[in-house]
């Protein structure tokens, strides 16, 4: 059965993760997608190991886990762009392509002749996105950036982490690249937007996909928030602005998420941890005395939750239908019951014998599923098959590519 974008050729100039994010779930929708990585370095992340990817033997691999993980589905197809004939079989390939995204510096690919007006010249329908992390104008438009810079700037460091008054406390960045990952989830939904507009207008457009843009978007239930009362959110840990309780205790050997969402789980919450006393008192009926008494209430509850085990607290809770859960590391992730349920782990194999482990694609769709039919390639990986299939070069004609540096 065809992807639902098995229509779509996509020619992807992006490294890092950000763009390879996006266009790699073109390419678990089906697109065909061509990456375009510098001669005998190619995308940065590469390099960004250990850990590394593993051969048939064990041993390590060129690779790191880090590309594998933003670079199924696609195609490697090694280039020097900064060779009049690399910017040729770009443009070449371009006016075969239905989208080209690409995260160089602002003005950097104009140089190239390979800008947005320069492709579309020569490409009309060309859906072209730009990643950077300011955006193409503004004060901060030239400045470099990376995830980390975001996360502070657009504020998600300002509600992230304990609060100041307490040990640890002070701002923490998210665990993962979450500005990355977030817009190359926003570029996906822009250029689906883009070709869907396209069989309307005919004609393809430019996207300006900014990380410092996206970041703001994530906060956007605190930030509005903000602009409501003119008071800036602060930070709340474990704990949650609006809920009570809504957090992290500790039990007799670890740690529980309790989500108490509303009064009525408030109540079974009680019933669940033997604490009548708590559901009959007045003050706590309603969320707004949890929240303006939760200096009195939660350590009251932290001390009961330390009487028995998380799997304990687990099965009680859930039973009065009250969400929960526990704090997995990754092992833990991969030996759910769910998570194995769910065949959330891909293990493709890429045709130098190296297997790599991925994460399944969360879309998943009923008349045109996800499918996983290129592990992340190695480096120059389809160099040949590209130049030949493509673009009608003849093997004398790659070979002197090659022996020039171009490819």
């Amino acid at each position: 059965m065809p992807g639902a974008l098995s229509h779509i050729k996509v020619l992807d100039l992006s490294r890092i993760l950000a763009g390879p994010w996006c266009t790699q779930n073109l390419a678990d929708l089906g697109a065909e997608v061509i990456k375009i990585e510098r001669p005998g370095v190619g995308d940065d992340t590469r390099a960004w190991g250990p850990p590394w990817l593993k051969d048939g033997e064990g041993r390590n691999a060129r690779d790191s886990s880090y590309y594998a993980s933003a670079n199924r589905g696609k195609k490697s197809l090694t280039l020097n762009l900064a060779a009049p004939e690399g910017q040729a079989i770009v443009r070449e390939l371009a006016t075969r392509c239905d989208v080209l995204i690409e995260n160089y510096k602002v003005g950097d690919l104009k140089r190239y002749g390979l800008d947005y007006k320069s492709i579309e010249a020569i490409n009309p329908g060309i859906v072209y996105c730009s990643i950077t992390g300011y955006g193409q104008h503004g004060p901060y438009a030239h400045k470099p950036g990376y995830d980390f810079v975001f996360q502070g700037l657009g504020g998600l460091m300002s509600i992230t982490g304990e609060r100041d008054d307490v040990p640890g406390g002070g701002p923490q960045k998210v665990g993962i690249a979450v500005a990355d990952v977030l817009t190359g989830m926003y570029a996906s939904v822009a250029i689906l937007a883009a070709l869907n507009h396209r069989t309307v207008s005919g004609r393809g457009q430019y996207i300006d996909m900014a990380l410092l843009d996206c970041l703001v978007a994530l906060g956007g239930n605190q930030a509005v928030g903000y602009l409501v009362t003119g008071n800036p959110p602060g930070r709340y840990g474990n704990e949650h602005q609006s809920l009570v309780p809504y957090q992290v205790f500790a039990t007799s050997d670890g740690h529980i998420i309790v989500a108490v969402g509303n009064d009525t789980q408030w109540q079974r919450y009680c019933q669940a941890i033997e604490r009548a006393d708590l559901a009959a008192d007045e003050r706590y009926r309603k969320v707004t005395g949890r929240i303006t008494l939760r200096g009195e209430l939660i350590p009251d509850l932290a001390r009961t939750m330390l009487t028995r085990t998380t799997a304990e607290w687990i099965e009680r809770i859930e039973a009065r239908g009250v969400p929960c859960g526990p704090i997995n590391d990754y092992r833990q992730v991969f030996e759910d019951p769910q998570v194995r349920h769910r065949q959330l782990r891909v293990d493709i194999a890429r045709s130098d014998g190296v297997t790599t482990p991925t994460i399944a694609s969360p879309l998943r769709l009923n008349g045109s599923p996800v499918e996983y039919r290129q592990a992340p390639p190695a480096l120059g990986e389809h160099t040949d098959a590209i130049l030949s299939g493509w673009l009608g070069k003849g093997a004398e004609e790659i070979a002197d590519l090659r022996k020039r540096g171009v490819v």
